[in-house]
């Protein structure tokens, strides 16, 4: 059975379960929930963590080297217990290390270090990635939490700003891959403004241009501000009607529809060398 850490301040209180090292829950002090709590009748994630890639691969088979291997979508991760590296009162760190079990999908020798921090109204999640093998290692790194919407205490529409004031196009998946064809913006001067239409034709995927940071908020209420650190694409998803929004930052982004099953060739991936290292996180400051 997995084990829950939980991490607090004065402002928040944080729940991380080993399994996956996910998010289970995100309260503020005078009891409001700003993470979507799970209800399999919508959908049972709440924020997995995405690795060794994001989104589906054709068929769910990779290949390395010319050799193939079953991956589900969005990687192996999200379903792996980790192990419980350290933890104080306001910050735990849980790793997952290559196993026989992980290289029998993947072949490669690495460590996943996931953190989770709180300093005052602010959480930040990051992941560490280490190349622990003798050759390159290829893969994708996202984060796929849910918030509630609407926001606790909030009424009227609620909107997804950017910070770049940007309009980056937009990219549809099919089958779970990534079409091609790039889209007209929805946002107007970084400004979008959520329906729960925009997502009868599954997630919408930004995969340049949406920056480094961007306010989920309600029309004249409160405001949930998000910041990126070495994450370049992003998605908005929910399921049609359910009553949260994934804010996911990816590096990295589902296989192309017709493209190949290769993980070294998947869009926007990371490559590491032996003992290279990288980081990926991001912060959201509630309103607290």
């Amino acid at each position: 059975m997995s084990d829950v850490t939980r991490i607090s301040n004065q402002y928040l209180t944080v729940d991380i379960s080993s399994l996956g090292s996910e998010m289970q829950a995100l309260t503020a002090a005078d009891g409001r929930s700003f993470l979507w709590n799970g209800d399999a009748a919508f959908w049972n994630g709440r924020s997995p963590v995405l690795f060794p890639m994001v989104g589906k691969a054709p068929e769910n088979r990779i290949s390395v080297d010319g050799k193939s291997y079953e991956m589900g979508q969005h990687g192996f991760a999200r379903r792996s217990e980790f192990t419980l590296a350290s933890s104080s009162g306001t910050i735990c760190r849980y790793e997952l290390a290559a196993s026989d079990a992980t290289r029998a999908v993947y072949p490669f020798d690495f460590l996943l270090a996931v953190e989770h921090a709180l300093d005052g109204r602010t959480l930040t999640v990051a992941a560490e990635v280490e190349n622990r093998d003798a050759r390159a290692m290829p893969f994708g790194l996202g984060f796929h939490p849910a918030f509630v919407w609407p926001i606790p205490g909030a009424v009227g529409a609620h909107t997804i700003t950017l910070d770049n004031g940007a309009e980056p196009a937009l990219t549809r998946l099919e089958s779970g891959l990534v079409k091609p064809e790039k889209l007209p913006s929805p946002f107007e001067a970084g400004s979008l403004t959520l329906d729960h239409a925009m997502f009868e034709a599954d997630a919408m995927i930004f995969p340049e241009g949406a920056g480094e940071g961007l306010t989920y908020a309600a029309e004249g209420g409160p405001a949930l501000k998000f910041s990126f650190e070495n994450l370049p694409n992003l998605a908005l998803w929910q399921k049609p009607g359910a009553p949260f929004i994934c804010i996911e930052p990816w590096h990295g982004t589902a296989a192309e529809l017709g493209g190949s099953d290769d993980i070294a060739r998947r869009p926007y991936g990371v490559v590491l060398q032996p003992g290279e290292k990288a980081r990926f996180a991001f912060t959201v400051e509630l309103p607290v």
